[in-house]
């Protein structure tokens, strides 16, 4: 009698250690985009500062053959691109180096379209506007960044009020360029801190950071259609006192 194999359905989280599982938002033949926690650093493998090094702990993860990576035959997994430690939301990870070099040539080139959800301190004096302000970091302040309109890098966000309830503003942010907490500066420099913010906003309580990547949008490059990723809102908004989209 012939031996009958049956395929054992892929999850569609990561199991990691100490961690929540991660859901997976969108998964095809050549990238997997997860909801990224707040907490998790994308810091280099050989970082050894924080056990919350999200890189490593998937590559541990994949070395030690658990199933979420198992059942997907996965030997390779890395992060196209970044999100700070506390923002959570759409982060996109590549199956394959090849991979990595066609997708982080789509961040490069500004052919990605990224979109954030940030909650801020006052309300915006208008409905819509685009912050130009360049970028470099700041040599006074470990870890920041500054605006430096002789030596900083070329930056570029565009903004839409999307509401204001009491002292918090909801706000769209979709950024052009990818600089070092770019969203974080330019909203400060608009006025408009980040709730939870401690290196440019305001803490709030027991508030966390209150930006969140919502959506990455793209041509893909090897079937050249078109790609569009959402992470879920509702929680996020629920926290800050918005009520979530009908």
């Amino acid at each position: 009698m012939a031996e009958v194999k049956f395929r054992v359905p892929k999850t569609n989280f990561i199991e990691l250690p100490d961690c929540e599982p991660i859901p997976i938002l969108y998964e095809d033949r050549s990238v997997i985009a997860i909801d990224k926690p707040p907490g998790w650093l994308l810091a280099p493998v050989a970082w050894q500062n924080t056990s919350r090094n999200l890189q490593a702990a998937i590559e541990s993860s994949i070395a030690g053959r658990d199933f979420w990576a198992r059942s997907r035959g996965l030997k390779f997994l890395r992060h196209v691109h970044r999100l700070d430690a506390d923002t959570s939301g759409v982060l996109l990870f590549a199956k394959s180096p090849g991979a990595v070099k066609m997708f982080f040539e789509l961040f490069e080139t500004r052919k990605m379209e990224k979109t954030y959800l940030a909650v801020a301190v006052g309300a915006p004096k208008q409905n819509e506007w685009t912050c130009k302000l360049k970028l470099a970091p700041d040599k006074k302040r470990f870890r920041t960044m500054k605006v430096d309109a002789r030596f900083g890098k070329e930056s570029e966000t565009h903004f839409k009020t999307l509401e204001t309830r009491g002292k918090f503003s909801l706000i769209e942010a979709r950024p052009v360029t990818g600089r070092t907490h770019q969203i974080r500066v330019h909203l400060l420099e608009s006025g408009l801190p980040i709730v939870g913010d401690e290196l440019y906003g305001k803490l709030q309580g027991n508030l966390p950071l209150g930006l969140r990547a919502v959506a990455l949008a793209y041509s893909d490059p090897y079937t050249k259609r078109r790609v569009e990723i959402h992470a879920p809102v509702e929680s996020f908004l629920k926290e800050f006192g918005f009520a979530p989209p009908v």
